[in-house]
């Protein structure tokens, strides 16, 4: 069995690791930010620690033969359950999450690496992911024509005239839609436009606009 001050680096290690990559999604806001991935990577380098040598003192007995693997492999496969809650499938037809479900899923990966002892491979996966998230994040935005794409979301009241000026409003002042939603329920109407590259100026002149408009109760304005 390990001794404890091993176990306490190794769990000590994960938190370090899951925290670094935790860090570089909180910054963006996910629900599964810097806590999240903290205890997925010490829980899954626990989980290693158990499989590896929680059984050590029954390995003696006749008869018994255990496979190391059999506890840790589970944590690849159950850890999607995690990583599906983050996935989020919007009206638009777009789909958010699956990076940071992607990321759950290799911080999971770092925490049985240094459950293991294979601290180089863990520090190294670390290093990359966050190479990966944060550091390729400018390049994606320059050639990823998703990656320029800006939502914005405006909700006004449905007892109102003023859906038709808002509609030719934007029909008018933007050429840059992408995609146009429009929804109505009892209480309000809901406009939700998907922009690609556009300029800020021209939001910010659109916004403006809107401000001046009684009707409108919510402005959710999203760069991705």
């Amino acid at each position: 069995m390990l001794d404890w001050e091993d176990i306490l680096l190794r769990l000590v290690i994960a938190s370090v690791l899951g925290a670094l990559i935790g860090l570089e999604r909180e910054r963006k806001n996910w629900s599964a930010g810097l806590r999240t991935h903290m205890v997925v990577c010490v829980g899954a380098c626990l989980i290693m620690i158990v499989s590896a040598y929680g059984f050590q003192d029954i390995l003696g007995a006749n008869n018994i033969v255990l496979d190391p693997s059999r506890v840790a492999a589970q944590v690849v496969s159950g850890i999607g359950f995690l990583g599906a809650g983050t996935i989020i499938f919007q009206k638009s037809g777009t789909v958010r999450g699956l990076t940071t479900a992607a990321g759950i899923w290799t911080v999971a990966g770092i925490g049985l690496a240094v459950g293991g002892g294979l601290y180089l491979a863990a520090s190294i996966t670390t290093a990359l992911i966050l190479i990966i998230l944060w550091g390729l994040q400018p390049l994606e935005k320059k050639y990823s024509k998703h990656a320029n794409q800006q939502t914005l979301r405006i909700t006004i009241t449905t007892q109102t005239n003023d859906i038709a000026l808002i509609n030719n409003m934007l029909n008018q002042d933007m050429s840059n839609i992408e995609l146009l939603n429009f929804t109505r329920n009892e209480s309000n109407c809901i406009f939700e436009i998907k922009f690609d590259n556009i300029e800020n100026s021209r939001i910010s002149y659109l916004l403006e606009k809107l401000r001046h408009i009684q009707s409108v109760e919510e402005v959710v304005w999203n760069q991705n």
